[in-house]
């Protein structure tokens, strides 16, 4: 990370409370830099499951306190609600899996505070695991050094304006580097777990948030290969591609694999090899590019790296331009492969990202 080309810029940093961007705040002062901190109020507003939990609220003051560095909290609550949670209701009532977190990083932590406070500042430095880098005058996201970590398919609708003012201290750092720069920074947060699940739920259970909105309607599981009866569901909102745990039946293992939304069916099959779980091939609509457009013409291909979710491997394939969508074939089977999902396109060399779009069959 170079620390020398922040001089005399005005740098924002997003803290959460958490070791991450903890260390962020300690590592541009240690360079004698001074970020403005802010803490992102977001979730659904008046509820418990808001995360400005009292903890994150205190961790934070108590590292702008540590570095004399002024916190502010931004109430991004009411945007979060129209312009995630919205979203993410809508993709589940169709049947598909949505990434909530995906698009609060585009639309809210880059997006919303862009609008209200971000304008004001050069550069936005964050806790992502990630990379931003410079070649032949162009800004690219970069994975990080943590493979394990690499939390670039969070940050994989950004756009190219968004990517060219994010800076990212952790992508060069393993993260025990970065639990052992907290402990001997003593820094108020060093000892603090990692955060958990989507961001706007909190302590509030995702089947609880969805119940809340979309309700109970009893449907039949079913098993796909022999099209027995196996229980009930109480909807197929409750569901996703893939998913293990949560079905209730007994002689398992058994996995979603398939669901039929007009008659809130849920197909499952059973046992850890079965291949009703796998799929080589899917597409990809409204596909997002960050930097440069992808070199293909339609009916070209091209090796690629990939990632379906937030997983700590990338996978390898080829993508290939249609008239009106790309196209992924795997190297190797995927287990879950779930529409809605973010397909997260890399060189194939995994150096940086080059896309993502929605996933469907």
């Amino acid at each position: 990370m170079n620390y020398d080309s922040l001089k005399d810029k005005r740098i924002a940093v997003l803290i959460s409370g958490g070791v991450d961007s903890g260390v962020v705040t300690h590592l541009l002062c240690s360079h004698g830099l001074r970020p403005d901190l802010y803490y992102i109020k977001i979730g659904m507003e008046g509820e418990d499951s808001s995360c400005s939990a009292e903890e994150d609220i205190e961790l934070s003051t108590a590292t702008a306190c540590r570095y004399g560095l002024k916190l502010q909290v931004v109430d991004l609550q009411k945007e979060y609600w129209d312009r995630v949670v919205g979203y993410a209701i809508e993709r589940v009532k169709s049947g598909l899996t949505p990434n909530p977190d995906v698009m609060c990083n585009k639309l809210i932590k880059f997006g919303a505070f862009e609008e209200k406070v971000g304008y004001r500042y050069d550069v936005i430095a964050t806790g992502h695991y990630a990379t931003v880098f410079e070649r032949n005058g162009r800004y690219y996201l970069g994975t990080a050094k943590d493979p394990v970590k690499d939390q670039t398919d969070f940050l994989a609708q950004m756009s190219y304006a968004q990517i060219c003012k994010l800076v990212c201290p952790l992508g060069g750092l393993m993260k025990e580097e970065v639990r052992r720069i907290a402990e001997e920074a003593h820094l108020p947060s060093a000892r603090r777990k990692d955060s958990q699940g989507i961001c706007f739920l909190g302590k509030i259970n995702y089947n609880d948030f969805l119940r809340r909105f979309l309700g109970e309607q009893e449907g039949k599981i079913i098993d796909i290969e022999t099209n027995r009866i196996l229980g009930t569901h109480k909807g197929f909102w409750f569901h996703t591609i893939g998913q293990r745990k949560g079905l209730g039946l007994a002689g398992g293992p058994w996995f979603v694999v398939k669901k039929n939304v007009r008659k809130n069916i849920v197909f499952v099959a059973r046992g850890w090899d079965t291949q009703l779980q796998y799929g080589r091939c899917f597409k990809l609509a409204d596909f997002h590019e960050i930097t440069e457009p992808l070199p293909l013409d339609v009916g070209d291909s091209m090796g690629i790296s990939f990632k379906i979710r937030h997983v700590d491997h990338f996978m390898h394939g080829t993508i290939t331009r249609q008239q009106d969508h790309y196209a992924i074939a795997s190297d190797e089977p995927v287990q879950g492969i779930a529409p809605g999902q973010f397909g997260c396109i890399y060189d194939k060399d995994m150096t940086y990202m080059i896309g993502s779009g929605e996933i469907s069959l």
